[in-house]
């Protein structure tokens, strides 16, 4: 199923959201191609979606979920790919 949270990440004078899909990323990558996404906009384990394209992404059928829920069904899917942490 492809996922996106609410925009809620401010950067770049914009406001993101994440796309993702708890099946995998065959699915993913297949939904932003046919969205038109930027394969740039990929990053680890999601696609940063600006907020003038969120009602886009679920009119395509994308399911609206918080950002928590997104993030868990990456984890139990096995399909989360978290930054490294950064040794200081």
């Amino acid at each position: 199923m492809i996922l996106i949270d609410p925009p809620s990440v401010p950067r770049w004078d914009r406001w993101w959201s994440h796309l993702a899909s708890d099946t995998g990323f065959a699915e993913l990558h297949e939904f932003a191609q046919r969205t038109g996404l930027p394969s740039r906009g990929f990053d680890r384990d999601h696609y940063d979606v600006p907020q003038e394209l969120y009602e886009a992404m679920v009119l395509a059928g994308a399911v609206p979920v918080p950002s928590r829920e997104l993030v868990r069904r990456l984890r139990l899917a096995g399909l989360r790919r978290p930054k490294p942490s950064s040794a200081t």
